[in-house]
């Protein structure tokens, strides 16, 4: 087994636990090699992320820096490993490494598929930005205003089938697995990792009536954004764009493979980072 090893920035509080991930795999003669950004992955039976759900997404990254590419890579599970805070992404903290590992070798656990959003435009601008390789988002795409004091207006079309004109701070395009991310942070649903939608969230509307949808993920989505200067935010990636700028997107066509260890679930997540059911004792 070959495994490829990534991770940004290591607390040094963390970096025993690091070690002691890295020896336990050499102990059980996997070959572990630390991969960068710009590293090719190809070869490798699993892609450990280490850190937050912020290094899965650069680490997914990595898994897409083409399309032709992404096709390729999209067959290598992401194995998360939380050295952050919340990690709703990862598949165990640093104090389960010695189970992780078991459980990995002896294949005790599940390959989740999930889909991603691909951005599909032809603007000059919008073509700059996917030449840097950014044009795939497991969690979401948004745009959101630059000015204080101004309302971005954006024309919302769903198959060529206009929706309505949202005024507020921006809107987001989010994934099942953004779901749990900025958009329900918006007020956005949740949705679980197989369903076959996105949710379209408004980031503080203007009218109180408009409200998050849910479309299929089939559909083809444009964004078209009046006057002002904007943000476009894909995953963790920003990029500031013209007004004037339509933003197309649709499913990409390859998904990214998550692996959960046999005692874990989407609904055992939801309850262990979302703390639902938990009750609050005043």
């Amino acid at each position: 087994m070959k495994i490829a090893l990534f991770y940004r920035h290591i607390d040094p509080a963390d970096t025993s636990a690091l070690e002691q991930l890295i020896a336990e795999l050499q102990r059980c003669g996997v070959a572990v090699t630390t991969v960068h950004e710009s590293d090719s992955i190809a070869g490798y039976d699993y892609l450990f992320s280490v850190g937050g759900d912020g290094t899965l997404l650069s680490a997914v990254q990595l898994l897409t820096h083409s399309s032709n590419q992404a096709i390729a890579y999209s067959n290598i599970p992401i194995v998360g490993i939380n050295f952050g805070h919340l990690g709703f992404l990862t598949t165990v903290g640093k104090e389960n490494v010695g189970l992780l590992v078991q459980e990995l070798l002896e294949g005790r656990f599940s390959v989740e598929e999930r889909t991603l959003l691909q951005l599909d435009s032809t603007h000059s601008d919008i073509q700059a930005f996917k030449h840097s390789s950014i044009q795939f988002a497991l969690n979401e795409v948004f745009i959101h205003r630059r000015e204080e004091g101004s309302l971005l207006r954006t024309q919302v079309f769903v198959d060529d089938d206009y929706v309505a004109t949202y005024a507020g701070d921006g809107v987001i395009v989010a994934t099942p697995t953004g779901s749990t991310a900025y958009s329900l942070s918006c007020g956005g649903p949740i949705l679980t990792p197989t369903s076959r939608c996105f949710a379209i969230t408004p980031i503080s509307a203007h009218t109180l009536t408009l409200r998050p949808i849910i479309i299929p993920d089939t559909a083809r989505i444009s964004l078209r954004i009046e006057g002002e200067e904007f943000t476009l935010g894909i995953d963790s990636h920003r990029h500031i764009l013209q007004g004037g700028t339509t933003i197309d997107l649709c499913r990409a066509p390859f998904t990214i493979k998550l692996i959960r260890i046999s005692s874990q679930n989407f609904f055992s997540a939801i309850r262990d980072k979302l703390m639902w059911g938990t009750e609050v004792r005043m």
